[in-house]
């Protein structure tokens, strides 16, 4: 039972400080480009309540990892008025990839505390129980921001990658593209938890993501254990 205690906080801590630093950097990115929305709302928070929506980031993780799912959610999305932007064109796309962007720099500084906090250990069992929690707090901390980052990017709305995409479509495109927003939810549903159920070996998030998430989790630990010395 411990052990599953410490499990779960070993993902929940770093999963919920994924989210924060991916949206605070959404706002951020939108008030240095004009629109203050965030900050006005005081989205710009470090606060994981101001961030944290009860469904996509409690409920459905927790039913889809009980149901032995694909585990995905989504906090509440920092505001953005896209008119209040200078470029509102390029602005987006900028503001949208602000927040893998992030998560991308965090995995990084993950990486350097990881080295770090292993000192002289060449594993993390040779640590203690606190420095251990620690450890494993911390490799949790850049395989989720690495996973975060690679999927946001994937171009199906309601992800940041779909933002990306409608700004470098021509207008006609990029509003027939924007009118698929409000299927978002079931795109992702039905990609992601249905067909793969249906379809034995369908995994799309997988397929398109799951090599670049080893290969730079990969080159993280590298980081990691050149800052140890090993």
């Amino acid at each position: 039972m411990n052990d599953t205690i410490i499990q779960a906080a070993a993902l929940i801590v770093p999963m919920v400080l994924a989210i924060v630093f991916h949206e605070v950097a959404h706002g951020l990115a939108a008030r240095a480009l004009g629109d203050p929305t965030a900050h006005e709302m005081k989205r710009l928070s470090l606060n994981p309540l101001r961030h944290v929506d009860p469904i996509g980031t409690v409920v459905l993780p927790g039913l889809l990892a009980l149901a032995k799912l694909p585990v995905f959610g989504w906090a509440k999305p920092v505001p953005v008025n896209n008119r209040r932007l200078r470029n509102p064109r390029r602005d987006m796309m900028l503001v949208a990839a602000a927040g893998p962007g992030m998560n991308l720099a965090m995995g990084v500084v993950g990486a350097v505390l990881l080295g770090l906090s292993m000192g002289s250990a060449s594993h993390v069992e040779e640590l203690g129980p606190v420095m251990g929690f620690v450890a494993l707090n911390l490799f949790n901390f850049i395989l989720i921001n690495i996973f975060l980052a690679l999927f946001n990017l994937l171009p199906i709305p309601p992800f940041d990658g779909s933002h990306i995409l409608e700004g470098l479509l021509p207008d006609g495109a990029a509003r027939a593209y924007s009118s698929l927003r409000k299927y978002g939810f079931l795109l992702v549903i039905g990609l992601i938890v249905i067909l793969p159920q249906l379809i034995p070996g369908f995994d799309p998030v997988g397929a398109l993501i799951g090599k670049p998430v080893s290969w730079l989790t990969g080159h993280y630990l590298d980081l990691a254990q050149a800052v140890s010395g090993h």
